[in-house]
């Protein structure tokens, strides 16, 4: 992991993960949501009151890009400052340099949705290497997924109860890790799958990938 930047969404936001890969020598972007429910809001708050305010005597960098497509236009606007000193717990995430937010504009027609997301992260202020961390997590989980839900109908899912919908989540992450590695025929994913379902042997040779 040296020299890499890791992203990882809300359920990797945590102190020992964050220790962990810097550790490694590498750097974190990690997002920001309700499991971290006080940082998350007062991370939310300074940051919503400094972009009122224009960012005035608060260090920061920004970084605005837009995108067409298919009648479809999105606006993201990236934001991200090194001022963390009045963050109280500070000191218990290693590394930890900056916070930052992207407030995404997405219209479609003439209906425009608004979202914003938080993050805290062990790079410096700056934008534009910000956004590239942003915007290649959001293009990897999109793609998981797509996959996730068309080979595997996650979304179908009914697993509601306790602790199930996580656990169901990493067994079918880890079953998708062994369909991508195996690559004796040359099949596609649901195939291999279908395959494995259907065949002892094909099921032993992809769990052989562990």
């Amino acid at each position: 992991l040296e020299g890499r930047i890791v992203s990882i969404d809300a359920m990797g936001c945590q102190r020992k993960i964050a220790s962990k890969i810097a550790e490694k020598k590498a750097d974190y972007v990690l997002s920001l949501k309700g499991n971290q429910t006080t940082m998350h809001t007062e991370v939310a708050l300074f940051l919503n009151d400094a972009k009122a305010n224009g960012f005035k005597d608060i260090p920061h960098d920004s970084l605005v890009t837009v995108e067409k497509d298919h009648g479809r236009i999105e606006k993201r606007e990236y934001h991200i400052t090194s001022d963390i000193a009045w963050f109280a717990d500070k000191e218990d995430w290693k590394n930890l340099r900056s916070f930052g937010m992207v407030t995404s504009h997405r219209t479609i027609g003439e209906v425009t949705t608004v979202d914003t997301r938080f993050f805290i992260s062990s790079l410096p202020a700056e934008a534009k290497v910000f956004a590239e961390a942003v915007r290649g997590h959001w293009s990897v989980e999109n793609q998981l997924h797509w996959t996730l839900d068309v080979v595997f109908r996650e979304d179908d899912s009914r697993i509601r109860k306790d602790n199930g919908p996580a656990n169901f989540a990493i067994l079918l992450r880890l079953a998708l890790s062994l369909c991508k590695q195996e690559k004796t025929a040359k099949i596609g994913i649901h195939g291999r799958r279908l395959s494995a379902g259907w065949d002892d042997d094909d099921l032993e040779l992809l769990i052989g990938g562990i």
